[in-house]
Order: C-alpha cells, then sequence, then structure tokens
C-alpha cells in the first residue's frame, strides 16, 4: 500500500522471519541470513517490463449511491467493504448529508485537505458523509473542519500514527464557546459512552481518517494490540472552574474564539490521588510516569485539583517543569540505558554513567499539557506515548457558519433525561 501511493504500484518483496523492530543480533543475522539468497536474486534480476514502466489501476468514478435498500443490508454492505468501524451505522442518504452540509458555510466540493497515509482528499461534502454515518450532528461540522485541518498538519504525525504498530490514537481537546452549544462533556464520565458529542465527533474523526485517509486495520494501520480510544477520545476544558488560562489560549488563541486541540497518545490512565493537598497531587503524577512513555503527555485534573494547586501558587508551566524535573527512574530502568528496542537511541547525555543515576521521564516541559476536565473525585488522569520525532500538539480554530444561532437552537432540546429512581 505505501509503496504503490508513492508511485511505486509494482516492487519487489522478500518475506523473512524476524522479530518486528528485534534487539537480538543472533535472530537478526539467521533471519537476514534465511532469505539473502533471494534479496540478492531480487536486487540483480533484471527489470520486466511491467517493473520498468508501472501503471495505476485507473478505478471507476462511483455514482452517487452505491446501495438501496433496508439498515440491516446497508450495514452488512458497508461492512464487508470495510467502510464502518464495527458498530452500526447510519445511511448517508442524500437528504442527511444536506442537513449535515448546513453545518458550515463552506461549499461541498471545497477540499479541507488531503489526508495521509493515503492522501485522500477531505472535502466538504466527504466530511459530512462520516459525519452521518457517525450519527453526528449539523452542529459538529465546524468541529469536524477544524479536526480535519489539525489531522493535516505535519506537525500532527497522522501518516506515521496512523500506520504504527503503535496503536496511538486521537485525542481531541475542545475549547471554549463551542463547548456548551454543542454540549460536549467536560466532567464526570467525559470519556465515557453516553454523551452524543462526544462519542459521535470521536466516532466520525475516526472513520474520516479510515476512509478519507485510508488507514485501513492490517492493511496500513498495524497496530499490534489496537486502542479502544479510537471509537471516540474527545473531552472538554472546563475553563470555566479552571483557575488558569484555557489550553487554546496557550496556543496563541484569542479566549472568546473556539478551538480544537490534537495529539496521538497510545496510554491513559486514571490515577487515585496519593493525597488531597499540592504535594500529593503532584506526587501522584510524577510517581505514575511509565519509563519508555516520555513523548507528548497531558495531565488531567479535576476543577477541585486545579484550585487546591493555584492555591498554593502554582502555574501550568511550574507543574510542567517539576514533573520533568522529579518525574525520575534510575537509569537501568530507562529504555535509553538498553541496548536495541527499535527506536531507542543510546546517548552520552541522556543515561547516566551509573545504573541507579536519575534519568528524566519526559525531558521538555513542551510535551506536557495541563488540562482541566473531569466531575468530582480523587482521580487524575494521564494521557501518554513514547512519541514521535518532530510531533506536537496541534490547535486550530474552529469557525462557525452565520447560522450557528439558529442551527444550536435546532438541536438544543437533544439531551439525555434519565428516570429518578
Amino acid at each position: 500500500s505505501a509503496s504503490s501511493n508513492k508511485g511505486m504500484p509494482v516492487v519487489r518483496i522478500v518475506p523473512e522471519s524476524v522479530p518486528c523492530e528485534c534487539s537480538v543480533k543472533e535472530d537478526a543475522e539467521a533471519g537476514i541470513g534465511r532469505v539473502m539468497t533471494q534479496i540478492l536474486e531480487a536486487l540483480a534480476k533484471p527489470l520486466s517490463a511491467e517493473e520498468a514502466s508501472p501503471k495505476r489501476k485507473e478505478r471507476e468514478q462511483p455514482s452517487r449511491v452505491v446501495f438501496k435498500g433496508d439498515l440491516e443490508e446497508f450495514n452488512r454492505f458497508f461492512y464487508k467493504r470495510g467502510w464502518g468501524d464495527g458498530l452500526p451505522l447510519l445511511p448517508p442518504a442524500e437528504e442527511a448529508v444536506r442537513e449535515m452540509l448546513t453545518g458550515t458555510d463552506l461549499p461541498a466540493d471545497h477540499v479541507v485537505g488531503r489526508l495521509e497515509p493515503r492522501y485522500g482528499k477531505a472535502t466538504v461534502e466527504k466530511i459530512a458523509v462520516n459525519a452521518v454515518m457517525a450519527g453526528a450532528l449539523p452542529t459538529y461540522m465546524p468541529i469536524l473542519i477544524a479536526g480535519v485541518e489539525a489531522l493535516c498538519e505535519p506537525l500532527a504525525q497522522l501518516g506515521a500514527y496512523g500506520t504504527s504498530t503503535g496503536s496511538w490514537t486521537p485525542f481531541w481537546i475542545v475549547n471554549v464557546a463551542v463547548l456548551n452549544d454543542v454540549r460536549v462533556n467536560c466532567s464526570s464520565g467525559s470519556m465515557s459512552p453516553g454523551d452524543i458529542a462526544n462519542a459521535a465527533i470521536g466516532r466520525a474523526m475516526g472513520l474520516i481518517i479510515k476512509n478519507i485517509g485510508g488507514a485501513r486495520k492490517g492493511v496500513e494501520d498495524m497496530g499490534v494490540f489496537g486502542n479502544p480510544g479510537r471509537y471516540a477520545s474527545v473531552i472538554g476544558e472546563n475553563e470555566e472552574s479552571s483557575p488558569w488560562e484555557p489550553l487554546h489560549v496557550e496556543q496563541g488563541f484569542a479566549r472568546e474564539e473556539s478551538a480544537i486541540t490534537l495529539f496521538f497518545p497510545n496510554c491513559y490512565s486514571q490515577i487515585w490521588q496519593y493525597g488531597s493537598d499540592d504535594r500529593g497531587i503532584l506526587n501522584t503524577f510524577i510517581y505514575n510516569l511509565q519509563p519508555g512513555r516520555g513523548g507528548l503527555s497531558c495531565l488531567m485534573m479535576t476543577p477541585h485539583h486545579a484550585r487546591t494547586l493555584a492555591g498554593k501558587g502554582w502555574t501550568k508551566p511550574m507543574i510542567k517543569k517539576f514533573v520533568c524535573e522529579f518525574g525520575r527512574v534510575p537509569a537501568y530502568r530507562h529504555p535509553s540505558s538498553h541496548e536495541g528496542g527499535g527506536w531507542t537511541i543510546r546517548r552520552p547525555e541522556t543515561v547516566p554513567p551509573s545504573g541507579m543515576d536519575p534519568v528524566a521521564i519526559i525531558p521538555n516541559p513542551d510535551l506536557i499539557k495541563v488540562l482541566v476536565a473531569g466531575g468530582p473525585g480523587a482521580f487524575l488522569g494521564f494521557a501518554c506515548g513514547s512519541g514521535m520525532v518532530g510531533a506536537d500538539f496541534v490547535t486550530k480554530k474552529i469557525s462557525l457558519p452565520a447560522n450557528w444561532s439558529k442551527l444550536v437552537a435546532k438541536y438544543r432540546n437533544l439531551v439525555p433525561a434519565y428516570e429518578k429512581y
């Protein structure tokens, strides 16, 4: 798939049996030795006519209507073609897509960007089609368009995260005005099922990455175990209850603007506080950092935890610096002290001479964001990953259509009403 997308539809492949990212020299040499003859033959054999002048397979332009049938038949048809995510879909009928397009002033054929790994053109209409399939509302369209813009940024590293064996998940943080307008949950159970905005926005972005970007499981997406967060990892920032400036303001946007922030973790932990004072809260974070998980990270704390820290004079930069400075492990426990291990590089400046000398798990405060969210309780959250070289948090402005107030009013009453016992 990768070679074809880079203009090499015909490429010679020699399968081998060396384990992925093998660090055992004997196993690597034995595996390579078994196929060396085939490798030499593949390198030396003259090119065939097809190899010398490869031709891309021309694809027929599909009809706008690809299926007619009932809901069960529709879902089976789409699932068998790999267009779904394993859960039932809603049919992207012409009328439903037109209604979804009322959520933006952009024309349907406007290309928001090209999504890796197969560089599919993410038009506004294609975004709307996937949004309908995910059960989204038209009020989510501005968020989804901004999300696609974020995915297209080189700093997001979608091409690497979307195809890695590491099972990374897009993690979306929504800020300011649209939070209440579209009811993105920033309180209790924000990342659990039950909120249509959090669930459908995350699900729609997953379908967009798969269907437009072309990151298909076991073909381009080579995640070893996969990640349940790929169904939906969407959370709002509780700015009203935060003592600090919000995330999008940190990223250079005006406070009154709406924005969405993206990064790709592959691990998420909920950690019970070691104590309810500032020392206990901060110690909870530094003693639960995982060696080898030193990439982009998000420290999630409840409004109560945030106010406790702020009351003792802690700012976001101070918290980040503290976590980097004191979140350390003995060198022998840090991946950089071991030979091999895939992306691991042994550097003198990161590996002290003594195996007991401390090594920072997250080496740079710029790799950390602090998020105030979640409901009442004594738990803290931590989303992290080992990171890709050159990756960063990406924040994009959410542009609202001219009919925004009318659109919000149309869907405002779509909220769950739980029966009281």
